[in-house]
């Protein structure tokens, strides 16, 4: 059975995250702890943990992803930054914890003038001051890769891997990659994708996919979400994708947008219908 759900609100206790889950459809999904725009603690209190992991076993949702505030850069020289991505990021993985969630997603943000290489070593230097309690496993996010921003290329996932002692995995998202000039508009272009991300990065560390399409081209850096095969990666390159063999286990999670009279639902639907289960 495909794993596939949709980015959901805890406005009101976590737990409503998951009924609004059941309602679209899905069977796995992904949160944020607090409002992703502000610094802010995720105060989950103990009764609502407590039922957000009771409704998520009985209605079988799973897995959960927590998606890190938008303000977190790992990669980032400034040391005030640094150590507020460090706390931020800290608090995530132990609310994870407290909810029964295995992952916390997160972007390798800007090196802002650092370097690549630069900026790779910063992350890899919080990562490693992080305390990630057992049965969370923090992922790093391939990017659509504008301006400084790290995680645009396969290289990226796997020298942050290298230079970290911390066992992390890694997210990828379609209409990110497609935007950072990997073609996944045909089903030759997803083959090829996938064969480099395994030369590269190898499927062993893949955790979760956000399953996008794109409202721009291939190769623009553009990060703009389309309905699933709506978008330039199109239902060709979808079908392809959500088909493939390396992806047959890995959950995937939707960031499509509400418009059009289109809503999670029905991208979730989407996907089924493409899926040739």
């Amino acid at each position: 059975m495909v794993r596939v759900g949709a980015h959901t609100s805890i406005a009101g206790g976590a737990f409503n995250a998951v009924d609004e889950q059941v309602e679209y459809g899905g069977n796995c999904g992904q949160i944020f702890s607090h409002s992703p725009q502000v610094w802010q603690d995720p105060n989950i209190e103990d009764e609502e943990a407590a039922k957000f992991r009771e409704l998520s076993e009985d209605n079988g949702v799973g897995p959960w992803v927590i998606h890190s505030s938008y303000l977190v850069n790992l990669c980032t020289p400034k040391d005030d930054l640094r150590e507020k991505s460090l706390d931020s990021m800290q608090k995530e993985v132990d609310a994870a914890d407290k909810l029964g969630i295995e992952y916390v997603n997160v972007h390798l943000g800007a090196h802002t003038g650092a370097g690549v290489d630069g900026g790779l070593d910063n992350a890899a230097s919080v990562l490693d001051e992080l305390d990630v309690p057992d049965g969370v496993t923090v992922l790093i996010e391939s990017d659509a890769g504008s301006g400084t921003k790290l995680g645009g290329q396969f290289e990226h996932l796997a020298t942050v891997r290298e230079r970290t002692s911390l066992d992390i995995e890694f997210c990828l998202d379609t209409a990110h990659m497609f935007a950072a000039g990997y073609d996944l508009s045909t089903p030759e272009g997803v083959a090829e994708t996938f064969a480099e991300f395994d030369d590269v990065v190898g499927f062993e560390d893949l955790a979760c996919i956000h399953l996008n399409d794109s409202k721009h081209a291939c190769g623009t850096n553009k990060d703009e979400h389309a309905h699933i095969g709506e978008g330039e990666i199109g239902e060709a390159g979808m079908r392809a994708f959500v088909n493939h063999d390396a992806v047959a286990d890995v959950p995937f999670v939707l960031e499509t947008p509400t418009e059009d009279g289109k809503s999670f639902a029905w991208n979730i639907e989407r996907v089924r219908e493409l899926r040739e289960d």
